[in-house]
């Protein structure tokens, strides 16, 4: 079997997650078929070491313009692939020749990124989007909800979208932080006092600006109790630079000395600032999956989230769940979590069995058998040709 997948959102955030992971876990699960990795070499090394069986083809061609998708067919058609995943939703025709697999991983551009766009655009958007959907061999959905949504939106048939679970990447699993990890990010960060974090990106729909009022309001209350006079909220995402209406928020909330934006860091001092934090805060409005409240919870430490979305699918009864709408509901969770200890307890061991539910093994293993069953009349034949 000849599979070919499309790497180009590599160093995307929650994509580029999921690509390496189904990569890294094809190379230890399947030996015997040929994976041709489409994009950018440097970007496969982002993988690290892959068994002979994977092959990597250069495509500097964006994945959002026609000559890219062009060149994209001509080297399927060219390399006789039997199947092709392309990891996420996309919207140009691609006629490649052979059945393709399409992972879904949000509608959002359907619900948030096209409300600044020509209605005439938007209706083409949706309508070649469901168009491309329809003619996918198979559509894995990353959620049940995300399935749901499928559905209902683009009125795909049932029968054709499978949900294919996320896990989280193996680097969280490594235990818990040191002290020479928390000495890391004292020295480098200078982070030696309680904190509550938020980690993602940071869009409209991530709800951060609700978070920085919610943070505010509880120090307000903290400060009539006198308990956590030193606690502060970090932010790890994007540049700062790019979100000016945050530091506008921080100034009027009154927490400019408590609110620390620290832009990207590295899954290896992430694990530390997840393992180190007394809550994990993630009321998003929209999550297709939500790997960060996984991640948290992975390390031990209470996750306030939204009751909206994928998020009460995710997170099970180890989370605590507030109308991520409501700022003093958001507060109150996070209130409650901190102050409680037999809360903080109960939480952090179902937080340990919520996230070892998700297993890359598992949902690749399951991938590779859509592979198998989508490609299977070609294999055959290409077998009695042989």
């Amino acid at each position: 079997m000849k599979v070919a997948i499309d790497i180009r959102r590599m160093t995307e955030f929650g994509i580029g997650t999921y690509i390496r992971n189904v990569v890294r876990t094809l190379a230890r699960l399947d030996r015997d078929s040929k994976y041709f990795l489409i994009g950018s070499p440097a970007k496969v090394a982002e993988c690290g070491p892959l068994p002979p069986n994977f092959h990597a083809v250069a495509l500097a061609g964006r994945d959002d313009t026609l000559k890219g998708n062009l060149d994209f067919r001509a080297i399927v058609r060219r390399l006789g692939c039997d199947v092709v995943h392309i990891p996420h939703l996309f919207w140009i025709p691609r006629g490649m020749g052979c059945p393709y697999v399409l992972t879904v991983h949000d509608l959002l551009e359907h619900m948030y990124g096209s409300r600044d766009a020509s209605s005439l655009r938007r209706n083409l958007h949706f309508y070649m989007t469901r168009r491309v959907l329809r003619k996918a061999a198979r559509v894995i959905a990353v959620s049940q909800f995300t399935k749901n949504e499928i559905e209902k939106l683009l009125v795909i048939p049932d029968a054709r979208i499978e949900v294919v679970y996320n896990a989280i990447d193996e680097r969280f699993l490594h235990g818990h932080a040191t002290e020479a990890d928390r000495e890391l990010i004292a020295q480098r960060y200078l982070v030696n006092y309680p904190f509550i974090l938020y980690a993602g990106a940071i869009r409209p729909h991530k709800n951060v600006v609700r978070i920085i009022e919610a943070f505010s309001a509880l120090k307000s209350e903290l400060q009539k109790e006198q308990q956590f006079p030193d606690l502060k909220l970090i932010i790890i995402g994007d540049d700062l630079s790019s979100h000016p209406r945050l530091r506008r928020t921080v100034v009027r909330s009154g927490v400019q000395n408590d609110v620390r934006f620290l832009g990207f860091v590295p899954i290896e001092v992430l694990r530390i600032f997840y393992d180190v934090a007394k809550i994990f805060v993630f009321p998003s409005l929209y999550e297709g999956f939500g790997l960060p409240p996984l991640e948290a919870m992975a390390h031990g430490t209470p996750v306030v989230t939204s009751n909206t979305s994928s998020l009460p699918e995710v997170t099970g009864n180890a989370a605590l769940l507030v109308n991520p709408e409501n700022v003093f509901e958001i507060r109150r969770g996070l209130q409650r979590v901190l102050l409680d200890p037999a809360l903080r307890a109960q939480m952090k061991q179902r937080g340990y069995e919520q996230a070892q539910r998700f297993s890359w093994t598992s949902s690749v293993s399951r991938i590779l058998e859509i592979y198998r069953e989508v490609a299977g009349d070609r294999v055959s034949r290409g077998v009695a040709a042989d």
